[in-house]
Parts: structure tokens; sequence; C-alpha cells
């Protein structure tokens, strides 16, 4: 056979790309940019509600098929399911936890024109209840660890005319409850606990808002325990003071009203307010509730894994502590709370990045303009100032993952140690 005849032996595959140089001129192929990372929200419920849904169909069916949707069956069973995981000899749904600290501030005997001490710490719902009330303020500086009031500040602020102390429970753990019950029993004073944030957070055993005469729940959707919109509670062992506040929020009418809708046209006794539950939040709750300690356990882990991952930090001024007590007390995790230097700066650049979070609380309340005519200036309570320039709440929810943490925490380091993106 001739040697010319025979075939050509075939090509090298080329390289990707052929391996030559580009014409001059070409453009240049450039990679496609990685996609940014999903956001991370301050709050999120997506999964959980999707695995819960059949529970809350469920539940929301029968409030469908039974027709009342507001102070009905549905909310008689939450009452008595909450009772029961609190321990609470008697609850009263409410449509919020502001209109029940109204309600319990009544009913536990304030009259106009009477002090109460207020931390100058917390959501102005812990005051503005009291002026709704009919009474005045007063306030008192915090412990700067606990962020709750001060036994000390709480006894300097009684005047002769003081007839209740408030301590407020914030983020994950009780005010001193042994020092501040010694001073009201001392000083002949009611304690109402504004327990809104302390779902689950127990004392020797006795859960938040049975320390005092009575203490309050909140159910906004981004609290330990969420409903899908407004709802709140009152706790207390006092059956006076649970007819009462029951009546004053069903517009003063006396007896067991939940569910009776005869009740409407009874003699009103009181001059009540309308702040009744409604019963598809109620609904949402009974769902919830069984999963509530697995819940309050993931907070904890979570809460774990940003103090492991941020201790040491620089820029990180304080870190949430758990004060120990005489006491036996139980620590739950509504909200992921630190210290930071630059905190507003700080927050612009996680929001930057997809991360939200949370300023508790930008403003003491003795600084609000509400409470102007109180006469109280800049520098009466210098923790709670403190508080109020440096505290940032984190992403802290039961769908939250540790992966989405690392990220968190990641971007915090990165915006001081200068290494991150900006």
């Amino acid at each position: 056979m001739d040697p010319r005849s025979a075939p050509a032996p075939p090509k090298a595959a080329a390289p990707a790309g052929d391996g030559r140089a580009p014409a001059p001129g070409a453009a240049r192929t450039r990679a496609a940019p990685a996609p940014d990372p999903p956001p991370i929200p301050f709050f999120g419920q997506r999964e959980s509600f999707a695995r819960l849904w059949p529970d809350i169909r469920r539940h929301c069916g029968d409030v469908l098929d039974d027709g009342k949707f507001s102070h009905g069956a549905k909310v008689a069973e939450f009452q008595t399911a909450l009772a029961q995981w609190t321990g609470a000899r008697h609850v009263v749904g409410t449509n919020s936890a502001t209109d029940a600290l109204v309600l319990l501030l009544r009913a536990a005997g304030l009259r106009p024109g009477d002090d109460v001490v207020v931390p100058a710490f917390s959501f102005i719902a812990s005051a503005s209840s009291v002026a709704l009330a009919r009474g005045r303020p007063v306030f008192a500086d915090i412990d700067p660890v606990t962020y709750a009031l001060d036994p000390a500040g709480a006894e300097a602020a009684v005047t002769d005319r003081t007839t209740a102390l408030m301590p407020v429970h914030l983020f994950h753990q009780l005010a001193d409850m042994d020092a501040l019950g010694a001073l009201a029993r001392r000083r002949g004073l009611t304690v109402v606990e504004d327990s809104a944030e302390a779902v689950g957070m127990r004392w020797n055993g006795v859960h938040a808002g049975l320390l005092g005469a009575g203490g309050v729940l909140s159910f906004f959707p981004a609290k330990t325990l969420g409903a899908v919109g407004d709802a709140g509670a009152v706790l207390t062992d006092d059956p006076g003071i649970a007819d009462t506040a029951a009546a004053l929020g069903h517009h003063g009418r006396r007896g067991d009203t939940v569910a009776d809708f005869a009740r409407i046209d009874t003699p009103t006794s009181l001059v009540g307010h309308n702040s009744k539950m409604d019963d598809l939040q109620a609904a949402v709750l009974l769902a919830k509730l069984p999963h509530l300690d697995t819940d309050i356990d993931r907070r904890a882990e979570l809460a774990a894994a940003y103090t492991e991952r941020l201790r040491g930090l620089p820029g990180v001024l304080r870190l949430p502590t758990v004060v120990e007590r005489a006491a036996e007390t139980g620590p739950v995790f509504y909200v992921y709370l630190a210290e930071f230097d630059r905190r507003d700066e700080l927050a612009a650049h996680l929001a930057r990045h997809g991360v939200g979070t949370e300023t508790y609380y930008p403003v003491p309340l003795h600084l609000q303009p509400c409470f102007a005519h109180l006469g109280y200036r800049k520098g009466d309570f210098p923790n709670a100032e403190a508080a109020c320039e440096r505290a940032l709440a984190l992403p802290l929810y039961p769908d939250l993952t540790v992966d989405e943490v690392d990220r968190v925490c990641a971007l915090v380091a990165g915006f001081y140690t200068g290494k991150g993106q900006p």
C-alpha cells in the first residue's frame, strides 16, 4: 500500500478552550460570580410552620366549625393547656401582653396616681401600661449583667406614693426575685411581673409571672411561644385577680364569659376594655405548645454556639451571662443579646450581608418623649443608657442552623478585624 494513500492519524483533542491564546481584541470569558448566600432573617418559622401544619390546620378547623372566632372554646382550651404547662392556677387569654399588663395592674389594685417602679431599660409597654392604668411610672436603673431591675436602685426609687414594683424579665433570665420580693415585703408593695419574654423561665420551679401578684406572657410571633399575630395572657394564682382581669378584658362583664354568647348582654360591673384573645391565635398556640420544651432546648444550643464563636473577639464587649442565684433558675434564650462596640455600624454591616438584627432598646424609657413630663435627664440611669447604646440581638430561633450561626459570627469577626467583606 502506497503510504501516501494511508489515512492521516486522528488529531489529538484540543484542550478546553483549545489551549490557544485568544486573538487580539477577542473578549475573554469570565466565570460567573458565586451567588449571594440566602439572607438570614432576624426571625423565621417557615420550616416549623410547615412541620406543624397538620396540627395547626386541625385546631383552626375546630374554630371554623365552631363559628366563634374571639373568646371562644379554643381560647378556653388554650387557657387550660397553658395553666397546666406553667403551673398557674389561673390563665386569662388576651389580645396582647400590653393589654394583659394593663388588666393585671388594675386587677391587682393600682389606683389613679399610684407610683410603680419600672426599670429604665425595657420595651415601652412596661411603662406605658402603668400610664394606661392611670398610675405613674417611676424609673430605676438596671443590673448591667442581667438587664433587669436593680434591687438597690428600685428601693431608692420608692416614694410615699409607690404601691407596686414591676420587675421585667428580659432576654434569657429572671430578675433577682429574692431581693425584689424582700423589698416588696419590707415596703408593703405589690409585685407585678412583666414576664412577657419569660415563657419557660422558672425560679425554684415556679414559672415567671407567679412570683408575685401575677404576670403576663406575650405570644407575639417572634416570642419563644409565638402566635401568627398579637396575643398574650395574664398568669396568676389569685382567683380574685383572675376574675377581675378577665372581666376587665371583656368590657367589665364578670363571670365565666368564655364561649358564652349570652354573657354579652349581662350587666357590666366595671369600666373595662376589649382585650379578648382570638381563637385562631389560640389554635396556633395549641399546636405549638407540645413542642415548646424542644424549641427551648434548641434555642439553648444555638446560644451556646454563638457564645463559643464570639468569645474573645475584638469589639465584643459583653456576651450573655446566666447569673448564679441561691434559687434554681431556668434560663430560656428568647433572643441572643450581646453588647458591641460601634453597635449601629455593625448592624448596618450585617444588614448589607443579609443578616437581620434588632436593637434592644434604642432609647431608655426615662428619655422617651412621652415621659418627658416626668423630668428625667440623660445620665440619671447610666447602666440603662449604656445598654441602649451597645446592645444588639442576633438571629435566634429554632429554624436557625449552626451553619447560619457560623456565617453571622464570621461577619461579626470580619467587621472588627477588617478581614471580611465591607
